[in-house]
């Protein structure tokens, strides 16, 4: 029986201990930590997709730490300046997914003259590299299912293209996607392709859009210069065409 006792004061005394501790030591740091401020930076109005963010637009506040996203930023350097990649909210957090360091859509701004944006539609993931394609990718074209007879062709004139964007079907270039994980589901895997091409390879490509179904095949994806010596080689075959149906007219 005093054995019992014993035992029973002894543990008596180690839920006291343990008590102690938790209430001296333990508590307050969390108390400390819930409690502890941050200096970040917010949105002091609206601000719509595409503008320029300026010193008036932000603001340093002083938040509570605890529970506060990792990567929301604190620093008004770099932000302004940068490029709302979506619609921003007054009193909105900061992120870096939001910001975009070169205006939206910047690749149309290549076109001159000469070559031509032009957008495919993905009619499946497999057709799209499984949205795996990126601004810059070199990619050949397939067409399946094409014309009257359901063939599958790989046609020259697009045998080397490049990616300008892969866009969602909200609208929004799949890199710069910002949605919650249930829209992501559903909507942030890429629906179209926009090509930089040649006047005769854009209409190409709105023939076999009406036609066919078009799959991308990657080619390359690297430096810059690399890219280009395969755009260079389907522009010289391009141009040999149009010499020899040049040629072949004038003989007529």
């Amino acid at each position: 029986m005093k054995l019992w006792f014993r035992n029973r004061a002894v543990v008596g005394i180690t839920c006291i201990v343990f008590s102690l501790i938790l209430t001296l030591g333990i508590a307050p740091l969390l108390n400390r930590t819930s409690s502890e401020q941050v200096s970040i930076v917010r949105f002091t109005t609206d601000i719509p997709k595409g503008s320029v963010i300026t010193a008036e637009q932000i603001e340093s506040v002083q938040v509570g730490a605890y529970n506060l996203p990792q990567e929301v930023m604190v620093s008004p350097k770099a932000i302004i300046g940068q490029y709302a990649a979506v619609d921003l909210k007054k009193n909105d957090y900061v992120l870096p997914s939001k910001l975009s360091s070169t205006p939206l859509d910047a690749y149309l701004s290549r076109l001159n003259g000469t070559t031509q944006a032009i957008s495919v539609t993905i009619k499946s993931l497999a057709a799209g590299l499984s949205g795996k394609l990126q601004p810059g990718d070199i990619v050949t074209l397939i067409a399946s299912d094409y014309g009257e007879l359901r063939t599958t062709t790989l046609l020259p004139e697009l045998q080397y293209v490049e990616v300008l964007a892969a866009t969602t079907s909200s609208g929004q270039d799949a890199q710069q996607s910002s949605q919650s994980d249930q829209e992501q589901d559903e909507q942030a895997l890429p629906s179209t392709l926009t090509l930089l091409v040649l006047p005769e390879q854009a209409k190409l490509l709105a023939d076999l859009e009406n036609k066919s179904k078009l799959h991308a095949a990657l080619v390359y994806r690297g430096d810059s210069n690399t890219a280009k010596a395969f755009i260079d080689q389907q522009d010289a075959y391009l141009a040999s065409k149009t010499a020899e149906n040049g040629e072949g007219t004038h003989e007529q």
